[in-house]
């Protein structure tokens, strides 16, 4: 690096200079007058409040150019410190060095022309320069060194603490490795006093907390962050950059939930952020270590210039590591092939078409011919390439073997659900198949011990028979000639049993094993097994023809059962075919009779196997009758009836379903206790034994239980359950939306508005009218609403809201609607846009109108009022004319009211007196005899209207009176002003409560004022 040293100090390097006249001195140009002075002035500050990036920058660079024509320096100085400023919050900050050295040069040459703020911004912004030298590393370790004892001496000239040069020591030492240096910067940095230039407490804590975490002290860098993390120190930058810090610390201490809410948290904070790549490769780092590989690469494609932008070669280096480590990840899950977000302009030799590009793609330059495999080549040999910069400046390998470690990382947990769906969905990573299910058996077993162990299974109806099976069926091979006619139809038995199996092949294969079986000399289970190929007809979608072909098989297997030559099992086994066809059809009265049958059979036979099954679900057949015919007690009883068969038979598994519909029947009764042990029972007895789709939806069931009965914070988790699950069941636009609908809802009752954000915004674009009903997407929206207002977002809240309300104004009942708009204008009235905040309220009163609503139509029309007062709005004037509109509105109601109506409307009118008097007062001069009398005249008709009202407006009549004593205190008449503070004290004396004590709290803030002015 070359040095610009004019006898002031080493001079930061000139290599990167931003084209905006660096040679030039103050004075430069022809001079413009105070017009474009202040306009300056104004883009400046303008310019500050966008987005970060080189947009941004560049309308910086553009601005200061215009600021030395002007010849004015103090305007030149504030343009250099514009953008010092927009560089360093950018991926830019190698061009932060030239300005600051012209900075710097005014400073020695011209003190004077700087005023307090530019002498506190030049030397704040020191440390930026100096910290952001240890991330290049073209800059010479000594030239970092000079710079950083130029910062000490020029804070000690100027009065300052060094508690900011301890920090930023403590920033080459840990970058250079040197602990014992590290130590004593860090132990100097909490020595010394905080004073202006030290940085917020925020950034502090931030710094502090990641020096703990390096020397291996997670649970205590937590518990320094929390101040951060839970809202109480904030800036810019934070908790952002803490929640990001977080992620692993949280990981590594098993704290996954909060380790989750703090990625859904935190990546919605950074996301916008252009400055905030290292924040942005932590999240990136999270998810790969989580089982969330796919959300990795929608965070990549968020930001694409994140692989190019160079200005920031150590931010740089940490986004193309924990790239590698996402790519390597993928790889070794089997999507090596899998196209991925890449860089879309990689530069000679790296990019696609090399040998550590895609291969594939020639050179286009989109980004989209990357592979996971390439990607992970092409980030890892650019990570390495960085990092070996940096060791050549450091003189040793410590920062390429940290970023070696950290692409070698293995994963933390197999899946962390996060309550997201990715939309680059990868492949679902589930258990293995049930043909790959172990068992006692073994799958290296000899095939008479495999067959041994299925028929054990089988006869204990265990849910691993048909893996068991499988594995038979596998062992066997394509040549089962050696085996006998038994053991080939017990296979093509099973295989047709098998879900996986193609629904048209399935009744060959049952009449197949039906003629072994009467080979085999077991007429019984031919029989049954023609009645299995009839019920495959109907899971084919030929019911009747399934009907009329189980016909024969039950007659024959029940002749057979007389004459002692089939089992009750299997007489039974048809029976419930023609059960289970009857049941598809529909026709209750020909289901019930077969039911009937069955139960009659299976009943005095309890104690031969198969029966005490064959009974329960004879019960769930029975439930489903009774619940479509209406008979909703009666289904639930039959449910119960058959899920304590299961059970009493050490068939729990089994009972999942009756379980399943239980609880939601009594869901929908109201008996939310029933509900709720129903659905932990189906859950528990489902265990491994059920898929993901059943999974989901027992998981669902039991989340919308809990939530209706406040249990939220467990609700939340079996939402978040759900949607995991749907994903892997490959249904996440389908009820995986519903389940993070859910969850979103049920995450914001929690008030955790900003995970609950994260959630419905990602759920939003799977929603569709046609899919999941208009009602859901508003009430998606509507929430969303919530989130963002409490976040303090009030435009995105203004934007949800009307988006519903425009799918509202076409429904038939529409206080929805009226909601809605209400909502949006009061988000565009916090957003300070007047004109729309006005036009929405406006709207919004023409529906409550509409519906009835006096009170919501007077409470528009005075917030309208409101706005005409503020700056840039109608005025005071029609200000008066709207809150006297609303005052006619009540008065018109008040005519034709009931007498429990009444009441409220005279205290609705009250309070537009009320307010009425406070937009007289405010826009008087302060103690203006005219306008407070004409204030305090609209405060006593207020206070008539509330004592009509009745005791139920105390508080609000109180809270006029105290108005009233201000106003008299303000006027002179401090008699009157003493004896209204007074009544409202003497009537809260002992009332208890915040309400109360506030009342009393400014009561007597009138009598001190009058006090104080008596004594004056």
């Amino acid at each position: 690096m070359t040095e610009a040293g004019s006898g002031t100090g080493p001079g930061p390097g000139t290599g990167s200079g931003v084209g905006v006249g660096a040679g030039s001195g103050a004075g430069a140009g022809s001079g413009a007058g105070a017009h474009d002075t202040a306009r300056l002035y104004e883009a400046l500050r303008a310019n500050d409040a966008e987005p970060e990036g080189p947009a941004r920058n560049a309308r910086a660079e553009r601005l200061l150019a215009e600021c030395e024509r002007t010849g004015d320096t103090p305007l030149l100085i504030e343009g250099l410190s514009h953008l010092l400023k927009v560089y360093n919050y950018s991926s830019e900050k190698d061009k932060m060095f030239v300005p600051f050295a012209r900075l710097l040069r005014l400073w020695d040459e011209r003190p004077g022309d700087f005023d307090e703020s530019a002498a506190h911004s030049l030397h704040w912004m020191f440390k930026w320069v100096s910290s952001s030298m240890v991330d290049q590393p073209h800059i010479p370790l000594a030239s970092i060194e000079k710079w950083q004892a130029e910062m000490e001496r020029r804070y000690r000239l100027a009065g300052h603490s060094e508690r900011a040069v301890r920090q930023g020591e403590l920033r080459i030492a840990r970058h250079l490795g040197d602990m014992e240096r590290a130590r004593r910067a860090y132990d100097a940095w909490l020595a010394a006093d905080r004073d202006r230039m030290a940085n917020c407490h925020a950034c502090e804590l931030h710094g502090q907390g990641g020096w703990l975490v390096e020397l291996g002290r997670d649970t205590e860098a937590l518990k320094l962050w929390e101040p951060v993390l839970d809202g109480q120190y904030t800036c810019a930058h934070e908790p952002h950059a803490v929640l990001a810090a977080s992620l692993l610390p949280l990981l590594r201490l098993g704290e996954t939930d909060r380790a989750r809410a703090h990625h859904l948290r935190g990546y919605r904070m950074v996301r916008p952020m252009e400055s905030m790549r290292d924040s942005v490769a932590l999240h990136v780092e999270f998810c790969a270590l989580t089982g969330n590989e796919a959300r990795a690469l929608e965070i990549l494609a968020d930001r694409p210039a994140y692989f190019t932008a160079t200005g920031n070669p150590d931010s740089h280096m940490d986004f193309l590591a924990v790239t590698a480590l996402l790519m390597d990840r993928l790889t070794a899950l089997g999507h090596g092939s899998r196209t991925v977000p890449g860089p879309t302009d990689t530069g000679p030799g790296t990019g696609p078409g090399t040998d550590t590009g895609p291969g594939t793609d020639t050179g286009s330059g989109s980004g989209s011919g990357w592979t996971a495999a390439a990607l992970a080549a092409h980030a890892r040999k650019q990570a390495l390439a960085i990092a070996a910069r940096f060791d050549e400046r450091n003189g040793n390998t410590r920062v390429s073997t940290l970023v070696r470690e950290r692409m070698a990382q293995a994963p933390v947990l197999d899946r962390l659900p996060l309550g997201m769906r990715a939309v680059a969905r990868l492949t679902p990573r589930t258990a293995a198949p049930a043909s790959d299910v172990p068992t006692a058996g073994g799958e290296g077993a000899g095939l008479t011990e495999s067959l041994a162990e299925a028929r054990r299974l089988s006869e204990e109806q265990h849910p691993e028979a048909g893996a068991a099976w499988a594995a038979v069926a596998r062992a066997a091979g394509e040549d089962a000639a050696g085996l006998g006619a038994r053991d080939r139809a017990e296979i093509a038995d099973h295989r047709g049993m098998d879900p996986r199996t193609a629904p048209g092949e399935t009744p060959a294969l049952f009449r197949g094993a039906a003629e072994l079986y009467e080979d085999a000399g077991d007429p019984g289970e031919a029989a049954a097994a023609r009645a299995r190929a009839a019920y495959a007809l109907a899971l084919a979608g030929r019911p009747d023809e399934a009907l009329a072909a189980v016909a024969g098989p039950c007659e024959q297997a029940l002749a057979l059962h007389s004459g002692g030559r089939a089992s009750a099992r299997q007489a039974t086994g048809a029976l419930v075919c023609r059960l289970r066809i009857l049941a598809m059809t529909g026709e209750g009265t020909a289901v019930e009779e077969a039911a009937r049958e069955l139960l009659a059979f299976a009943e005095p036979r309890r104690g031969e196997p198969r029966m005490v099954s064959r009974i329960a679900e004879t019960l769930t057949v029975l439930g489903d009758l009774a619940a479509r015919r209406g008979d909703l007690r009666e289904a639930a009883g039959l449910y119960a009836r058959s899920a304590e068969e299961y059970a009493g038979a050490g068939l729990s598994w089994y009972a999942v379903e009756a379980e399943a519909r239980l609880a939601g029947l009594s869901h929908h009764l109201g008996d939310h206790e029933a509900a709720e042990r129903a659905a932990r029972a189906a859950l528990e007895h489902g265990g491994p034994y059920i898929g993901a789709t059943g999974r989901t939806r027992l998981h669902l069931q039991l989340a919308e239980t809990l939530g209706a009965t406040g249990q939220t914070e467990e609700a939340s988790q079996h939402a978040l359950e759900a949607a995991h699950w749907a994903d892997e069941a490959g249904d996440s636009a389908g009820i995986g939306a519903y389940a993070r609908h859910l969850l979103g809802g049920q995450l914001l009752g929690l008030g955790r508005a900003a995970e609950a954000a994260a959630v419905l915004e990602a759920v939003l674009p799977d929603l569709t009218a046609d899919d999941h009903g208009e009602g859901m997407i508003v009430q998606t929206r509507w929430w969303l609403g919530d989130c963002l207002t409490a976040l303090g977002e009030p435009r995105g809240a203004a934007e949800q809201w009307l988006l519903a309300a425009e799918i509202a104004r076409a429904w038939p009942e529409q206080r929805d609607h009226a909601m809605l708009a209400n909502l949006a204008a009061q988000a565009l009235y916090r957003a300070g846009l007047d004109d729309e905040a006005d036009a929405a309220y406006e709207r919004a009163g023409e529906l409550w109108r509409e519906l009835g609503d006096v009170h919501a139509l007077v409470r528009t029309v005075r917030v309208r009022a409101w706005i005409a007062v503020r700056e840039g709005q109608a005025g005071p004037e029609a200000a008066r004319a709207l809150m006297e509109r609303a005052a006619g509105e009540c008065e018109e109601a008040l005519g034709g009211a009931s007498a429990g109506e009444r009441a409220h409307l005279l205290a609705e009118l009250a309070d537009t007196h009320r307010q009425t008097a406070e937009l007289v007062a405010n826009a008087a001069d302060e103690g203006d005899p005219v306008a407070y009398g004409e204030a305090l005249a609209y405060v006593e008709r207020a206070l008539g209207f509330f004592g009509e009202a009745g005791e139920e407006f105390r508080d609000a009549r109180t809270g006029a009176e105290l108005f009233a004593a201000w106003l008299e205190a303000g006027s002179g008449r401090a008699a009157e002003a003493r004896a209204r503070a007074g009544a409202v004290l003497a009537l809260y004396e002992g009332a208890e409560g915040e309400l109360a004590e506030s009342r009393c709290r400014e009561a007597h803030a009138v009598l001190e004022r009058l006090a104080k002015a008596a004594a004056g």
